[in-house]
């Protein structure tokens, strides 16, 4: 298992759009691990393979309070959703700040497991959002992305300053 670093915004690597995952190998699995253990090394719910600089369709989520219920999603895609919500969120690759997103309170998600097998569930609550945030880091998008353009420009100032400070 290897920690690995974890991409912090503005890095323009974070709107690189993630490719479909084709074959399922121990390379794969390799990643899924280091993946993990990232996240769960960073105190976070949630890691997309982007954040670490591989534009792969790979999640790994884990909202449980023990921390021992690791989801594995390999190239997802949101088949239904409804309802919703509007909460705070974080990000790893945005330490520090919180944005209040507005997401589909449930959703059925269909992807592939580790194993290679077809897996299809519907995530509520904290799940489903953590689930839409990985998956728009899939996409290329930032949470901060939902801000708007005034408020994004002065964060990424503040962001780019601090990480200067940093070095």
């Amino acid at each position: 298992m290897v920690r690995r670093k974890i991409l912090r915004y503005p890095d323009p690597r974070l709107h690189t759009v993630a490719r479909p995952v084709e074959v399922i190998d121990d390379a794969l699995r390799s990643l899924i691990t280091d993946m993990a253990e990232t996240m769960y090394a960073s105190q976070g719910i949630g890691l997309a393979a982007t954040q670490i600089n591989v534009h792969r369709r790979v999640i790994v989520i884990d909202t449980s309070d023990t921390g021992k219920n690791l989801l594995v999603l390999i190239n997802p895609e949101i088949i239904r959703a409804g309802g919703s919500a509007s909460q705070e969120e974080g990000c790893l690759s945005v330490p520090g700040v919180t944005v209040r997103v507005r997401r589909a309170e449930w959703i059925q998600v269909q992807s592939i497991d580790e194993d290679g097998a077809l897996q299809e569930f519907r995530a509520d609550g904290l799940e489903a959002m953590c689930i839409q945030h990985e998956m728009d880091h899939l996409q290329g998008i930032v949470f901060t992305d939902h801000l708007p353009a005034a408020q994004q420009s002065r964060l990424r100032k503040d962001m780019s300053e601090s990480g200067n400070r940093r070095r």
